[in-house]
C-alpha cells in the first residue's frame, strides 16, 4: 500500500476520530463523512483514498467503540502508523480490517511525504525522504484478518471453505 500522509499527534482518542454526536448511526458510509472532523474539520475534504495516518503514541485511546476504526477505513484510509495504539483499538482495528503498524520514528514522517508499506517485510519506505524504517510484521493471522476484510469477512471465509470440503457447498 502506498499514500500520502496525514499528521496527527499523541493521544489521538476515539472521540476525535469519530465524535460520540455521529454514534446514533453504524452506516459506514456516514460515519467516514466524520472521520476526524474534530482533530481536523477538513480532513475528509482533504484526503484522497488510500492515504495513510501517521500519529504520536496511544492513537486510539478513550472509548472502545468500534466506530472508530470503521470510520477511518470507510473514509478510505488505508492504514495508520504509530509508535504505539491503544490496545483495544489495535484490536478493534484488525477486527474491522484496518491495517495498523507500529513504528517508534513515525514522528520523523512528514504530513504530505508518500509512504509505501510493505506488510510481508516489515517496512515503511519513505519515498518523499528516501529512507526506509523497520518494523516487526503483523502476525500472519492478523494479516489474512485484513486481507479478507475483518474478523466477519474472514470468518464467513472459513464457513464456506469449510462447507466445500465437506461437500456441503
Amino acid at each position: 500500500m502506498q499514500g500520502k500522509v496525514w499528521k496527527f499527534g499523541d493521544h489521538i482518542d476515539t472521540d476525535l476520530i469519530i465524535a460520540a454526536r455521529y454514534l446514533n448511526t453504524s452506516e459506514p458510509s456516514e460515519l467516514a463523512k466524520h472521520v476526524m472532523e474534530d482533530a481536523d474539520p477538513e480532513f475528509v475534504n482533504k484526503m484522497s483514498e488510500g492515504d495513510i495516518i501517521v500519529a504520536g503514541e496511544n492513537f486510539g485511546c478513550g472509548s472502545s467503540r468500534e466506530h472508530a476504526p470503521i470510520a477511518l477505513k470507510s473514509a478510505g484510509v488505508a492504514a495508520i502508523i504509530a509508535p504505539t495504539f491503544a490496545r483495544i483499538f489495535y484490536r478493534n482495528a484488525f477486527n474491522m480490517g484496518l491495517p495498523i503498524f507500529e513504528l517508534e520514528e513515525s514522528a520523523e514522517i512528514n504530513e504530505g511525504d508518500t509512504v509505501k508499506v510493505d506488510m510481508d517485510k516489515g517496512e515503511v519506505i519513505n519515498i518523499t525522504q528516501a529512507k526506509t524504517y523497520k518494523f516487526s510484521p503483523i502476525p500472519e493471522f492478523m494479516q489474512e484478518l485484513v486481507d479478507a476484510g475483518g474478523l466477519i469477512e474472514f470468518a464467513k471465509k472459513e464457513i464456506r471453505e469449510k462447507e466445500i470440503a465437506e461437500g456441503k457447498a
